[in-house]
């Protein structure tokens, strides 16, 4: 089981900040630092307001250099596939091969209303979605002096280049996630070196799970192949005060928190990743909210990692 660092800094961060959580991250041997890509905060100011996901790995991709980064998940309604698949693959460039590229269809409708962005209805952004997909992949795979074309109902592209091309080949992994019963497990099938389970219980994670091994059966791939992740909010302590004190901090309660998410003395959380391992999780990926409190990813990391194997 690997545990991963997410963060959220639209809540709240300035890249020193996230720079900060990313080099203690890769210092206390945590497979990967992610963040969110979103621009409006959720219940919060978000001071002093959104960063770009991108531009915030390509600047960690050059101040870090061991662990992997991503996001989780890019939006396809942000940004055209092409200069996307332009983006990833220099910032894949600037970390010598660490990224991991994790991309959804989009779904915070506010953020979109705040900054302009079109946000089409639920079919029309998974159609858009799949396309994006076929675009940022097929220009990534296709190979040097040869040109990539595609015809698409949203998307349509002529003799291209197909460059810059990433470190790693193909592509960086692609990361696929969320609760669609169908669409997602589908295109999970054809598209991702991962999945994964954002925020759900050992019962939906294990449901989930199994639809995207239908799928994968379906369009002839080993199931196999994928790795299967989750995320939940992080909240550990030693003792009961520093867990009160740490779900505190993030606005949240203790009891909710030990039901939903990562919460309580390491002893809890190495028994609840020990659960979610048993219905086929691979990865974890911690929501950390509090990013000035780097005592809590060392306390995990000396205290929660060595017992998991």
């Amino acid at each position: 089981m690997e545990l991963r660092i997410f963060t959220e800094p639209q809540q709240g961060a300035t890249y020193d900040d996230l720079l900060r959580v990313a080099q203690a991250a890769e210092q206390l041997g945590y497979g990967a630092f992610f963040r969110s890509d979103h621009y409006l905060a959720m219940n919060t100011e978000g001071l002093p307001g959104p960063t770009d996901a991108w531009i915030t790995l390509a600047g960690l991709a050059r101040e870090t250099s061991t662990i992997r980064l991503g996001t989780l998940v890019t939006s396809a309604t942000f940004r055209y596939p092409g200069p996307l698949a332009v983006s990833v693959a220099q910032v894949d460039q600037m970390s010598g091969g660490r990224v991991d590229f994790g991309f959804g269809a989009g779904w915070f409708v506010e953020e979109h209303q705040a900054y302009g962005i079109p946000f089409p209805a639920t079919k029309a952004r998974f159609d858009r979605f799949e396309e994006a997909l076929s675009v940022v992949t097929g220009l990534w795979a296709t190979p040097e002096g040869e040109t990539f074309s595609f015809d698409g109902e949203h998307y349509t592209l002529v003799d291209s280049p197909a460059l810059p091309k990433p470190v790693q080949r193909p592509g960086p992994p692609v990361l696929i996630g969320g609760a669609g019963k169908k669409r997602t497990p589908a295109l999970a099938a054809r598209f991702a070196s991962e999945f994964n389970a954002p925020f759900m219980s050992l019962a939906d994670t294990e449901a989930m799970f199994g639809r995207v091994r239908a799928a994968c059966a379906d369009t002839g791939r080993d199931s196999g192949e994928l790795v299967y992740s989750n995320a939940l909010v992080l909240c550990c302590g030693r003792t009961e005060e520093e867990i009160a004190r740490r779900a505190d901090a993030i606005g949240r309660d203790v009891a909710e928190l030990r039901e939903n998410g990562l919460a309580g003395m390491p002893a809890e959380l190495v028994d609840k990743i020990g659960r979610y391992s048993e219905v086929g999780s691979e990865r974890i990926y911690l929501q950390t909210l509090d990013l000035s409190d780097i005592d809590h990813l060392e306390l995990v990391a000396s205290e929660v990692i060595p017992q998991l194997g």
